[in-house]
Parts: C-alpha cells; sequence; structure tokens
C-alpha cells in the first residue's frame, strides 16, 4: 500500500530528534570514570611529566643565556687587556735585560779592584836587592756567562754567578816567585806581607841557590804562596772622582 506524506517536514523533524546528543549522559558517564585510580594516576604523571619537562627547558634556556652573556664579556676582557699583556711582556724584557748588565757589571766591578791591592802591598813591602820573577793566580778563575735562565729560587743564573765570582775574589790564592842576594831580606819580606791586611797565610814553598849572570854571582830563588785577606772597612780608602767635561 502506498503512503503520501501531506504534511512536509514531520518525518524531518523527527528524525532530527532522534539523532540528538545526550550531553548529561556523556558527562555522567566521564565523571563515573574519573574515580578509577588508574586514570587518575596516569593524569598525574603527565602532568608532572610536562612540568619537569617544562621546569628543565626553562632552567636550560636561563643557564644557556647566563653562558653566552659570560662568553661575550670574558671576549671583551680578553681583547681589552690584549694590549696590557703586551705591554707587561715588553716591560718584563727589558727589566731582564737590565738585570743582566748589572750583574755583569757587578761582577766586574766586584774583583776589578783586587789585583791593584795585591800589587800595592808587595811593591810596598819588597825590601831591597830583592826582585820579583812571577805573580800568578793559584786559585780557580771563575767564569761569567751573560744567561738569563733562573733557578728554583727566583735567582738568575748571572746573579748567582756574580755572587760566586765576588766570592771567589775572598778566596783568591797566589804565588810570588822571586830572587834576593840576602836570605835576611827574604825574612823580612815575608813578616811584611803576613802584616799587611791585604795578605794572609804567606808560606815558604821552596828556596835553592841559583847564579845570576853576567856577575855570576850567587843568588836565593824563592817561591811564596799566599791568600787575599779581606781587609777591616778602616783599611778601605775611598777617594772621589772628578772629571772635567768640555
Amino acid at each position: 500500500m502506498i503512503e503520501i506524506n501531506l504534511l512536509p517536514g514531520a518525518r524531518k523533524s523527527k528524525r532530527s530528534r532522534s539523532t540528538s546528543v545526550d550531553f548529561g549522559a556523556f558527562f555522567g558517564d566521564f565523571s563515573s570514570r574519573i574515580r578509577d585510580p588508574y586514570l587518575i594516576g596516569a593524569i598525574a604523571s603527565v602532568l608532572i611529566a610536562a612540568l619537569a619537562v617544562g621546569g628543565l627547558y626553562l632552567r636550560q634556556s636561563s643557564r644557556i643565556k647566563q653562558l653566552g652573556e659570560r662568553e661575550q664579556q670574558a671576549v671583551q676582557d680578553s681583547t681589552r687587556y690584549t694590549a696590557v699583556i703586551a705591554q707587561r711582556s715588553a716591560a718584563e724584557a727589558s727589566r731582564d735585560s737590565v738585570v743582566r748588565q748589572i750583574n755583569i757589571i757587578r761582577a766586574i766591578d766586584g774583583t776589578r779592584f783586587v789585583w791593584p791591592h795585591i800589587l800595592d802591598e808587595i811593591s810596598r813591602t819588597l825590601p831591597p836587592y830583592t826582585w820579583l820573577v812571577s805573580i800568578a793566580q793559584t786559585s780557580a778563575v771563575p767564569s761569567i756567562s751573560p744567561d738569563a735562565g733562573a733557578d728554583a729560587k727566583g735567582k738568575s743564573k748571572l746573579a748567582a754567578e756574580a755572587d760566586s765570582a765576588a766570592a771567589s775574589a775572598g778566596r783568591l790564592a797566589f804565588r810570588i816567585v822571586g830572587t834576593t842576594v840576602d836570605i835576611q831580606a827574604l825574612t823580612r819580606f815575608m813578616k811584611q806581607l803576613e802584616a799587611s791586611a791585604w795578605i794572609e797565610n804567606v808560606q815558604l814553598v821552596k828556596t835553592e841557590i841559583i847564579v845570576v849572570q853576567p856577575m855570576n854571582k850567587e843568588a836565593t830563588s824563592f817561591t811564596l804562596d799566599m791568600k787575599l785577606q779581606t781587609p777591616d772597612s778602616t783599611h778601605i780608602r775611598r777617594v772621589p772622582i772628578s772629571i772635567a767635561v768640555r
């Protein structure tokens, strides 16, 4: 049998009412599921993980920013102090050069007046009818090399060698070989040398009889060993030196 709908829209409204969503039932079912402990734990775990990841991200971002600022500051400081470091290196090089020259001068100056004093004392005490053949140093001769190296105490090698040279000058030993026609003159010569403020430990090494030419006379050849003595300050006389400049 054929039916004809004489009221258009009636069946459509009925159909639309049958397909409507029941939100009350949906929320009721969702609220019943929230009471499930496993679902609550899963949601809490997701929230905690999200908070942890967010916190770590923010912390790392802040640290990266701080490190970037510190790096930039370090680069600026390095650029600023480059000139200062270069000037300091130049100043240290100049200082080392001056110290090296001072040490060389000190090493030379510390011993340059030793032999003038010795020769002056020998000449002053030499008795008549006695003459000298040779005067020679018998102690080790210190050597000085201009080396700028430093030892563990921070003292330069050149300064240490200068101090060693000055100390060696104080332990200077030398030998006198001479001839005399009077044996008593040799005795007086030895006593006067021993009495000098610059000479000590005068020892007679040997004597022998020789024939002096062209007079063909006998004389006594002698060899004396002695050491330099550091005199008292009262025996040192300093004289000012003045140089006229034209």
